[in-house]
């Protein structure tokens, strides 16, 4: 059926993560060939003719641009919160980060007064993997949950260096996901951030300088990414899994024949704590 934009509620849309060129290849689609696959849409309660969207927000983004003011529409006969739970167990083209499941977890929580228990039959897992997705949206500030929205910090990023260093501290967090936001940092750039930040110490961290009142810990991060952006294109070292990255981006190649100790047969995990290392020592060096 055919739906106006003023009949739909979007409730859902800030759960979904930005990404640009994906938008930009689906407004391209459907200047060309018009669109092919209907929204998905459950009826609000309570309120007639008005419509909750539950899949599709890119498509009406996209129509918008357009200037279209309808959108083809399938109405699922269920609940909404059935309905969201039904659409990302259905959703095989890409895969959610945990920290987008956080978001519709936390939704879900607060929305319809879902317990964890209930929350892990209806998503069909355990209370802790309930809890551990809940904690990644409590822990990390709502401002760097925005940018992660946005596409300016990437959600693996986030996930995997931002909330270890929130647990630590707040303040650090928010000044390294302004440097990963600011040189668009990819996962290996955003690793050796993290990496650099693990090295100094406690007391290096929490160091103030007369001046600033910044910490040395904002010109760790500065300078490290002023290493890690200084030429991405030939810098294809990967992270060492030791370093506090988990390892999960890439495993480490193995050392060289005969221990690695030849000039030029040192391993990548080498090479890139000796890149965190120069990047820390120009930090501190001036403290």
């Amino acid at each position: 059926m055919q739906l106006e934009f003023h009949q739909l509620e979007r409730r859902w849309e800030h759960l979904r993560v930005r990404h640009a060129a994906r938008q930009r290849r689906l407004l391209a689609s459907l200047a060309e060939s018009g669109q092919q696959t209907p929204i998905v849409v459950v009826a609000a309660e309570g309120a007639a003719e008005r419509y909750v969207v539950i899949d599709g927000y890119k498509r009406i983004a996209a129509l918008e641009q357009l200037g279209r003011d309808t959108v083809e529409a399938v109405i699922w006969p269920m609940s909404e919160a059935a309905a969201v739970v039904l659409d990302r167990s259905l959703r095989l083209s890409e895969r959610e980060t945990a920290l987008e499941v956080g978001w519709l977890l936390a939704e879900l929580e607060q929305r319809f007064g879902y317990g964890l228990d209930e929350l892990a039959r209806r998503f069909d897992r355990s209370v802790s993997w309930v809890s551990r997705r809940l904690a990644l949206v409590e822990l990390l500030p709502e401002a760097i949950q925005q940018q992660v929205r946005e596409g300016k910090v990437a959600a693996q990023a986030a996930m995997k260096f931002l909330v270890p260093v929130a647990r630590q501290s707040l303040e650090d967090c928010q000044r390294m996901a302004a440097i990963f936001a600011q040189h668009h940092c990819d996962s290996r750039q955003a690793g050796q951030l993290y990496a650099a930040w693990r090295k100094g110490s406690a007391a290096i961290r929490k160091r103030r300088h007369p001046q600033t009142h910044s910490g040395c810990s904002r010109a760790v991060l500065q300078n490290a990414a002023a290493s890690a952006g200084a030429s991405p294109g030939r810098d294809r070292r990967r992270t060492d899994p030791r370093s506090g990255n988990g390892g999960r981006d890439c495993e480490p190649r193995p050392a060289a024949a005969g221990g690695g100790g030849g000039h030029g047969g040192g391993s990548p995990a080498i090479e890139s704590r000796a890149i965190s290392d120069r990047a820390y020592s120009k930090a501190t060096a001036s403290h």
